[in-house]
């Protein structure tokens, strides 16, 4: 430990006499590898001090003492990303996992309070027991709400509902001057000035750490209903998406998978999925009144039969409704299972989606590499998995860094984005940096600095300096 290094751990643990007692402080080798990553593991990074805080009032004492000491922060809660938005460059982390407390309920007003890190899984039972509903729907159900707002993140049902950013009404921020603000309010509207609690909402962290969350509910929907549709091909599949939405029948959610995918969640749940001899399928999903809600899954049923050859599962019985849910829901770590592999988590118009399925399809056969798509095709938010397989250490990086180039590059040809609610993290800032707009970039960064005038939060990863 260098003499500089030496001042700041006994300039922490003065500070740290400061915090909350149920505050915890880890310095240097005592941070553990598991603190240094994210869901992935793929890459570690380091870090001089964490910091597991009880309060916004411990934050705000973190951030002055960071930037008093020109510490960068990293801000973490239940390390669920994917794109290394929480792996720090050195400097603190500050981890808000502790603040996991449901605040406040007004019925009345359909609004709750939570801290940060409550987990999606906790908000969402709690509310559905008093008859509300908290849209959002990301797949991993143990990311925390501040995660969720960090990344804006959506999920399924974001084809009717929309996204996180619908649903955040205010939220209490430590800014980067270790100022404890509150930004936005209860009220649904809202044009006093700009809004700049939406500055926030997927900011991956960069500009300050969310201490508070205030959140809009809406009544739960009375009645959910399900059908798994098969079709002889991936193209036909996604195609039919428009057809369901040009019907008016507002699905709620509508997946798209490959059977190849469908195959590898078997697999790893050891479940059967059925129509085993369709090539994709359509997971379609309305919720509502009961009797419209059976309606539309009739006309959804004759609308796809009436163009095309498929196969009709509505799925009334409750075990293989079961089961289609468990498999779906588990290809993703079913794929990690399988061994090294990359994410990707990106949205085209709608009307773009077939043609980027085919030439992912085509990347996949030119390069020898599984390149397994899945997602929300009511939405074109297309998910991918790359898969190493065996393919040598050696050739690995090099192989992936082109398909992902490739793959990012293609997606801005389309008028898309290469983050749909996963964020840029350090993963995707390499081919963001080069596919961005430079004055949207440098607008981007004018931010920043405001907020953030010595790039101490989550510097060099997603569009920071």
């Amino acid at each position: 430990m260098t003499s500089n290094d030496l001042k700041l751990a006994q300039s922490i643990a003065s500070v740290k006499e400061q915090l909350s007692k149920e505050a915890q402080l880890l310095v240097g080798s005592q941070i553990e590898q598991t603190l240094l990553t994210d869901f992935l593991g793929h890459n570690i990074g380091h870090a001089s001090f964490y910091v597991k805080v009880a309060n916004a009032q411990d934050v705000q004492k973190l951030v002055s003492w960071a930037v008093a000491n020109k510490i960068s922060i990293t801000v973490r809660g239940a390390g669920t990303n994917l794109v290394g938005s929480t792996i720090p460059k050195g400097g603190l982390i500050i981890d808000v996992s502790a603040l996991n407390r449901i605040l406040e309920l007004d019925e009345v007003n359909r609004t709750i309070v939570v801290e940060p890190g409550v987990l999606l899984s906790d908000l969402q039972a709690y509310v559905e027991a008093k008859g509300l509903f908290y849209p959002p729907d990301p797949a991993e159900k143990h990311a925390s709400i501040g995660g969720n707002i960090a990344t804006n993140a959506g999920g399924m049902r974001a084809v009717k509902y929309g996204v996180t950013r619908d649903y955040v009404l205010a939220l209490e921020v430590v800014t980067a001057q270790g100022k404890l603000m509150t930004l936005g309010s209860k009220c649904l509207k809202d044009s006093t000035g700009l809004n700049l609690k939406h500055l926030f909402i997927g900011s991956e962290g960069s500009l300050g750490v969310i201490t508070k969350c205030t959140l809009r509910l809406i009544d739960k929907p009375e009645f959910t209903g399900h059908a798994l549709i098969g079709f002889k091909s991936l193209s036909e599949a996604i195609l039919s998406v428009n057809e369901i939405k040009h019907a008016l029948l507002e699905p709620t959610a509508i997946e798209f998978i490959e059977r190849k995918v469908i195959a590898l969640g078997e697999s790893f749940v050891g479940k059967s999925f059925p129509l085993p001899d369709s090539k994709a399928y359509l997971l379609v999903t309305f919720d509502g009144k009961q009797e419209q809600v059976l309606e539309r899954l009739n006309l959804c049923q004759q609308v796809l039969k009436s163009q095309h050859d498929i196969e009709y599962l509505p799925l009334n019985d409750g075990e293989i409704a079961a089961n289609v849910w468990l498999v779906r829901s588990a290809l993703a770590k079913a794929v990690q299972a399988s061994g090294m592999w990359e994410p990707v988590d990106t949205v085209v118009p709608l009307s773009a989606i077939s043609t980027f399925v085919d030439y992912v399809a085509e990347l996949s056969n030119t390069t020898g590499v599984r390149i397994l798509p899945f997602g929300h095709a009511g939405d074109g938010n297309v998910h991918l998995c790359i898969l190493k397989d065996s393919l040598p250490d050696e050739l690995w990086g090099e192989t992936l860094d082109h398909i992902l180039s490739s793959l990012y590059h293609r997606v801005y040809e389309l008028k898309g984005k290469i983050a749909a609610e996963h964020g840029l993290g350090r993963n995707k800032r390499k081919y963001f940096l080069a596919e961005v707009n430079q004055d949207e970039l440098a607008l981007m960064r004018s931010v920043k600095a405001a907020i953030d005038p010595n790039n101490l939060f989550n510097p060099q990863s997603g569009y920071a300096n």
